[in-house]
């Protein structure tokens, strides 16, 4: 390999880097939303359903979002926020649905003890993770100098692309797999090992319940982070420049503080817009059945 080509690879390696930091936040959510949809499969389809959650998450960034993002920010880089707007408000909706089941208020009925059907489940993960991904390669795309280059620029995207994946998915295999860690430690001959499986075995529910709630106060969070910030760019600075106010009010509690403040906030904004989207959803869906019987 030229020297040329290893000074091209470590450019894009380390502005990858870079841009991959600035994207932590987006990516721990990330972690925290996608256990949640392996919850009540069988232990030995696991991890084909998170290998296959992956592999569509790659297909979003490689064969939907990069390109699409390269396009518009080169053609029309006032479609971007717009688009974000409305990926935001379907993570809000989803949140909203999560909490309403929560409370017993608006679920699906469904056996619980029947298998779950995978392809739906793929296909909701993989819906959910490309709004998610979008912000990520977005953020990384924002972060790369504008004058890096097209080339350069793709290289850096697919590196990014890949690394968290990679760091998403595999951590999300690992905390699905905990418990068959645990239960190995079972069987060993030493008593210590095996209470300390015996621990890890009986935590899991509890620990699942835990990552289902924060991955769901991640949607609401991301989902309201995106809309407000988005709409602050495009048509309405009212709701951004009220959390502006609350943040900068507080400064000298410490940063720590003002990003707890932040996102309890986009949080509740994201659960008001996710209910009144799941109000204006469920009320077409009353009237549209409603009108099939009168139509025949």
């Amino acid at each position: 390999m030229s020297v040329g080509l290893l000074a091209v690879v470590d450019d894009i390696l380390s502005a990858a880097m870079r841009a991959s930091a600035k994207t932590a936040g987006v990516v721990i959510d990330d972690a925290a939303v996608t256990p949640q949809y392996v919850q009540g499969l069988t232990p030995a389809r696991e991890l084909p359903v998170v290998w296959k959650i992956a592999l569509g998450s790659i297909i979003n960034k490689y064969v939907i979002i990069i390109p699409i993002a390269l396009l518009l920010t080169a053609f029309a880089p006032w479609v971007l926020p717009f688009l974000l707007i409305i990926g935001g408000g379907f993570l809000c909706f989803e949140g909203a649905e999560k909490v309403l089941e929560w409370f017993g208020v608006h679920h699906e009925a469904h056996d619980e003890d029947a298998p779950r059907d995978e392809k739906k489940l793929v296909f909701g993960a993989v819906r959910t993770d490309l709004i998610l991904s979008t912000e990520i390669m977005l953020i990384a795309l924002t972060s790369l100098d504008p004058g890096f280059g097209i080339w350069m620029t793709l290289g850096a995207l697919l590196v990014i692309g890949l690394a968290m994946t990679v760091v998403v998915y595999g951590a999300v295999a690992l905390l699905v797999k905990i418990d068959d860690i645990g239960l190995r430690f079972m069987k060993s001959e030493s008593r210590g090992v095996r209470r300390f499986g015996a621990r890890v075995v009986a935590s899991m529910p509890t620990v699942f319940r835990v990552i289902s709630i924060v991955g769901t106060v991640a949607m609401l969070w991301v989902g309201g982070h995106l809309v407000l910030q988005n709409l602050a760019e495009t048509f309405w600075h009212g709701p951004y420049d009220v959390v502006h106010l609350v943040t900068h009010a507080i400064e000298a509690a410490g940063p720590v503080v003002v990003w707890i403040v932040e996102t309890a906030m986009s949080a509740v904004f994201g659960l008001v817009l996710g209910l009144i989207i799941v109000a204006i959803v469920t009320g077409i869906q009353r009237l549209t059945r409603r009108g099939a019987p009168a139509a025949h």
